[in-house]
């Protein structure tokens, strides 16, 4: 695969550039790189992203898409990651956005899709239970319908950033008694103001709380809130979980820390020389860099294979081996930062760092963080088993 930009396409990447740096405010872009960016400063920038019609671009035209080539797409994507923009919220823009324009009716869409881009709604994810996390279709939330609602009960876990959303995505069993555990599924919009909703934060060993747990005790969503058809949420959630997956591996993300790395190496003492020089080192920045080569070029297929509106299978090979890059990346960071990066000052949203200007100072806490990757959207041990039987046929 040819990865070299045509003259078109460097003009798109350099009218991205061009936004991205000018228009996000560069405290906001410092914070997303460290790590410490704000609930203001994920509004604010998906605010300003969607006022020149950047937050939304793989959205049908009529609710603010582009239809970008597969190579502008994996572009845009790229080049927010590696100019620390915060990306526009996944919940909102990649998951549930997309759901509704495709099976949502036409009153969920004029209500939903124009608020969901603008971040006036602050979606969550309610999909994995105790028990149902990477095996989600063994999930025990039901759904029963009684008159014009559904009655919600059960709990969900790992909300990440649930603590703000206004409106969750639930994933709820709608018929106990279907012969397969993929079915008997239903996709509800419910919003989180409702009675009977319990939320309880979740310390991370990072010493942050991003994530929580819901539990919903006879809550009463209406049934104009179901998405598509009743018991075919399976159906809508594996389309969902294909866009988290291409998500997660934030491959932009690893390609800015790696130059980050390359450039400071450099200037690293050790007792032999600088780290840039150091064997080992160099033999695991070789090793990386060659990682993400081949992970552009797969990200490449992927988002060429999703342009008809399909996941593609390979989404589960990218997030398996995207991640794992990100988390060794990580690992030589923390190398890199010596005695610094034994420091662990995950502080809260917003806060600055011990030294703002220094890297290395939140190397333990994003090192311990991005541990996460392995099992958020599906863990690493399912996606083999589902790129042993979609793609390898096993």
């Amino acid at each position: 695969m040819d990865l070299e930009l045509s003259r078109e396409d460097i003009e798109f990447r350099d009218g991205l550039r061009e936004v991205f740096t000018r228009e996000v405010p560069e405290e906001v872009r410092r914070r997303n790189a460290l790590s410490r960016t704000t609930r203001d400063d994920i509004v604010a920038s998906q605010r300003i992203l969607n006022a020149h019609g950047l937050a939304v671009p793989h959205w049908p035209v009529e609710w603010g898409g582009k239809e970008w080539t597969p190579t502008q797409s994996h572009i845009y994507a790229s080049e927010l990651q590696r100019n620390s923009v915060p990306q526009p919220l996944a919940f909102n823009v990649s998951m549930i956005g997309p759901i509704i324009a495709e099976f949502g009716s036409e009153e969920q869409k004029r209500q939903f899709l124009p608020a969901t881009a603008n971040l006036d709604i602050w979606w969550s994810q309610g999909f994995s239970e105790p028990e149902a996390g990477s095996d989600l279709a063994s999930l025990r939330t039901t759904a029963r319908r009684d008159g014009d609602s559904y009655v919600l009960n059960g709990q969900k876990t790992w909300t990440t950033l649930g603590q703000y959303g206004d409106w969750m995505f639930v994933l709820a069993r709608t018929d106990p008694d279907a012969p397969r555990k993929q079915q008997g599924l239903s996709f509800l919009l419910l919003d989180m103001t409702t009675p009977g909703i319990e939320r309880r934060p979740i310390d991370l060993v990072d010493g942050s709380d991003e994530v929580n747990e819901f539990f919903f005790d006879n809550v009463r969503v209406p049934a104009e809130n179901l998405v598509g058809e009743e018991n075919q949420g399976w159906s809508y959630a594996k389309f969902l979980l294909g866009n988290e997956r291409n998500g997660i591996a934030q491959i932009g993300t690893s390609q800015r820390v790696f130059a980050d790395l390359a450039e400071t190496a450099a200037d690293i003492p050790t007792e032999t020389g600088a780290l840039a020089d150091d064997p080992q080192f160099r033999t695991s920045m070789h090793s990386a860099r060659t990682t993400l080569l081949a992970l552009e070029a797969t990200q490449l297929r992927v988002t060429g294979a999703s342009e008809n509106g399909q996941a593609s299978p390979v989404s589960s090979l990218l997030k398996m081996e995207g991640t794992k890059a990100l988390q060794e990346l990580s690992k030589l960071r923390m190398h890199a930062s010596a005695e610094d990066g034994m420091l662990l000052d995950a502080g809260g949203p917003g806060e600055d760092p011990l030294r703002a200007d220094d890297a290395a100072v939140v190397a333990a806490a994003q090192y311990l963080n991005q541990r996460k990757l392995s099992i958020f959207g599906g863990s690493n041990e399912i996606q083999r088993g589902v790129i042993a039987k979609t793609i390898l046929g096993l």
